[in-house]
C-alpha cells in the first residue's frame, strides 16, 4: 500500500476524489490547503499528488513548486486538478514545476484512476529498483573488505549528515533559507564522498598495476627456463628471485596498513643501537640505489645511542624513506641519511634531489593512498601506502616524522624523532644482530627423509624439486586425510605442513602425527601464509616445531633441514623461529 495526497480546498471535491480512488486500495491522505500538504510532506512520503490549481493562500503553482525544493520530495510526480480553462503558458509552467498531467473538473472517474494508479506502480518499481540497489551496494561492500575501514568512515560521515538534516527539517520546516543552506552542506558531503571513492578506485587500479609488474618478469623468466639454455637460466632465476621479493613487499606493506588499521600491529620493542636499525635499512635499500645509479651520504656518528623499538619494524621505516626518496629522484642523484641528538631525542634526516612535494600535498602526503606524482608516465613504483605506514610505526615508537619541501622539483627532506632510552654513546657494540646468510649457508648438508604435506599441488611439487636438488629423500601427500599412512611407512625425519587444508587443518593434523612413534624425534614444520604471532603461538600448542611464512626463504628450509634432530619431544635447539 502506497499514500496518495489528495490536495483541494472544496472538501467535496475531496470526497469524489476519494470514491473514485478508493478501489485502488491505497493510503488517501487528505489536505485541505497548500500549506497543509506540506505539513504532511514533511510528515510521509507519497507516490503521487493530486493538486488543485486554484486555491487560496497558496494555489497549486505555488504549492507545486515548494514541494520539489524539498531534495526528498523533488520527483514525486504531481496532477494538477483545474475546473477552468488554462492556458498553454500555464500548462507549460505547470510542466516546468514538476507536473506530470493535467485533469479537468469534472473528472472522468476511469481516466483518474488510470493516471494515478500507473504512478502508484511507477512508485513501487522505483522503491523496488532502490531495494535492489541497497542490496547491490551491499554486495560490493562485501566484496570491499580491504577497504572496510574507509567505507566505515564513509558510512559514519553520511549517518552523521542525514541526522542533522532530519534534525533540522524537523525544526525549520518551510524555511526555504534553511533548506537551501542544507543541500548546499549535502553536496558538500557528496564530494567528499565521491573524492574518496576516487582514492580508492585509483589504489585499486595501481594495485592491480603493482602486482602486473612483477607478474609479467616472472612469467618471461618461466618462458626462458623452458628452453633449458644455460646461458639465460641464470638471469631468469635473478629476475624471478627480485621479482618475488616485490611480490612479497607488497603483500607485506598491505598487510601492515590492515593490521595497523585493525590497530592489530603487534610491536616487539627491546633496546637497541639506533646505528644498527639504520644500517640494516641502508643494506636494505642498497641494490635499488645502485640501480638507479644514485649516490647515498650516510653520517651516523651521532646514531650511536639506544632507543626503545622493533628493530625490524624501525628498519622498515627508514628502508621505505630511503626507498621513497630513491623512487622519486632522478638517476645519478644524490641522497642522503644523518643522524643527531636533540633534547633527549634523536632525530634522523633523509634527504634527495627529487621531484619534491608541492605544498597543498604536504599535509596530505601521510594519508594513505596519497602519492606526490600519479601520472601514468611515472617511472616509479608503489601503493601510496609506505608513508602512511612510517607514520603510523613512528607514532607507535612514540615518536614523530614530518616532510618538507621547497616545491616541485625541488627535492624532498623527512625528519624522524625518537625519544632515547639512553643518550650516550655507546661504542660500535650492536645488539639483535642476524647470523650472516653466507655463515648459515655454510652448514654442512644432510642426507634426510623430508615429507611434504599440503593440497597446493604446485607448492608441494616446487618445494619437493627444490630438496631433492639437495639431496633430500622426499616423499609428497596432497591429501592430508593419507598424511598418517604415508608417514607411518615412510617414517620422515622432517614434515613441512601447510595449515589450511581441506578434510583435516594442520593443527588436528600435526596433533594426530605426534602420537605416532616416529614423530618423537622428527621436526615437523608449519609452511603457512598465516604469519601473525597469534598464528605463530597456535603452531606451537598444536605442536609444530617451527613456523614459517609463505613464501620461505629456501636457506631458511635448508637450515632447518640441516638443523640436529628434536630431542624428547623439545624443539631442536640453534634454529630460530620463522
Amino acid at each position: 500500500m502506497v499514500n496518495i495526497l489528495l490536495v483541494d480546498d472544496q472538501p467535496s471535491r475531496l470526497l469524489s476524489y476519494e470514491a473514485v480512488l478508493a478501489e485502488l486500495g491505497e493510503n488517501l491522505v487528505r489536505a485541505g490547503s497548500g500549506r497543509e500538504a506540506l505539513a504532511r510532506l514533511m510528515e510521509m512520503e507519497f507516490a503521487v499528488i493530486l493538486l488543485d490549481v486554484n486555491m487560496p493562500d497558496l494555489d497549486g503553482f505555488e504549492t507545486a513548486s515548494m514541494i520539489h525544493q524539498h531534495p526528498r520530495h523533488e520527483k514525486t510526480p504531481i496532477i494538477f486538478v483545474t475546473a477552468v480553462h488554462i492556458t498553454d503558458l500555464d500548462r507549460l509552467r505547470g510542466y516546468h514545476l514538476g507536473a506530470v498531467d493535467y485533469v479537468f473538473v469534472p473528472v472522468v472517474p476511469e481516466i483518474l484512476r488510470s493516471k494515478v494508479s500507473v504512478l502508484c506502480e511507477l512508485y513501487r518499481q522505483r522503491r523496488e529498483l532502490e531495494r535492489l540497489n541497497r542490496s547491490l551496494e551491499k554486495t560490493n561492500a562485501d566484496l570491499a573488505d580491504a577497504n572496510a575501514a574507509l567505507q566505515a568512515e564513509k558510512a559514519n560521515e553520511l549517518h552523521a549528515l542525514n541526522q542533522v538534516l532530519e534534525r533540522t527539517n524537523r525544526e525549520l520546516a518551510g524555511t526555504n533559507a534553511t533548506l537551501q543552506a542544507e543541500i548546499a552542506e549535502r553536496r558538500r558531503a557528496e564530494e567528499r564522498l565521491r573524492d574518496a571513492d576516487r582514492r580508492k578506485d585509483e589504489f585499486l587500479a595501481t594495485l592491480a598495476h603493482e602486482l602486473r609488474n612483477p607478474l609479467a618478469p616472472i612469467r618471461n623468466a618461466l618462458q626462458l627456463l623452458r628452453t633449458g639454455s644455460p646461458e639465460v637460466t641464470g638471469g631468469a632465476l635473478t629476475v624471478m628471485e627480485r621479482q618475488l621479493r616485490q611480490l612479497v613487499r607488497l603483500i607485506d606493506d598491505l598487510l601492515d596498513v590492515a593490521r595497523i588499521t585493525r590497530g592489530k600491529l603487534e610491536m616487539r620493542k627491546r633496546q637497541i643501537v639506533l646505528r644498527t636499525v639504520l644500517d640494516d635499512a641502508i643494506a636494505a635499500v642498497r641494490p635499488v640505489i645502485d640501480d638507479a645509479r644514485q649516490t647515498l651520504e650516510a653520517d651516523l656518528e651521532a646514531a650511536d645511542v639506544e632507543v626503545d623499538a622493533d628493530p625490524e619494524r624501525l628498519t622498515q621505516v627508514f628502508a621505505n624513506l630511503l626507498n621513497n626518496a630513491c623512487k622519486y629522484s632522478p638517476p645519478e642523484a644524490r641522497l642522503s641519511i644523518s643522524a643527531r641528538c636533540e633534547d633527549g631525542r634523536a632525530v634522523v634526516l633523509v634527504r634527495d634531489e627529487g621531484i619534491g612535494i608541492p605544498a597543498p600535498q604536504l599535509e596530505q602526503i601521510f594519508d594513505l593512498f596519497v602519492q606526490a606524482d600519479t601520472s601514468l608516465e611515472r617511472a616509479r613504483g608503489g601503493l601510496g601506502i609506505g608513508l602512511t605506514l612510517v607514520r603510523q610505526l613512528v607514532h607507535m615508537h612514540g615518536g614523530s616524522v614530518a616532510a618538507e619541501s621547497a616545491g616541485g622539483g625541488l627535492g624532498s627532506t623527512f625528519t624522524v624523532q625518537l625519544p632515547l632510552s639512553a643518550a650516550r654513546p655507546i661504542g660500535d657494540t650492536r645488539s639483535g644482530e642476524a647470523i650472516p646468510a653466507a655463515q648459515s649457508s655454510a652448514m654442512p648438508s644432510a642426507r634426510r627423509r623430508v615429507m611434504v604435506i599440503d593440497d597446493n599441488r604446485d607448492a608441494a611439487d616446487s618445494l619437493s624439486m627444490a630438496l631433492r636438488l639437495s639431496s633430500h629423500e622426499v616423499r609428497v601427500v596432497y591429501d592430508p586425510l593419507k598424511a598418517r599412512e604415508a608417514c607411518a611407512l615412510f617414517r620422515p625425519e622432517i614434515v613441512f605442513m601447510d595449515v589450511g587444508m581441506p578434510g583435516m587443518n594442520g593443527y588436528d593434523l600435526v596433533r594426530l602425527l605426534r602420537g605416532e612413534p616416529w614423530a618423537e624425534r622428527a621436526l615437523i614444520i608449519a609452511l603457512t601464509g598465516w604469519g601473525q604471532e597469534t598464528d605463530r603461538q597456535r603452531s606451537r600448542e598444536a605442536g609444530f616445531d617451527h613456523h614459517l611464512v609463505k613464501p620461505a626463504d629456501f636457506e631458511e628450509i635448508e637450515m632447518l633441514c640441516n638443523a640436529e634432530r628434536r630431542e624428547g619431544g623439545g624443539v631442536a635447539s640453534g634454529v630460530a623461529h620463522g
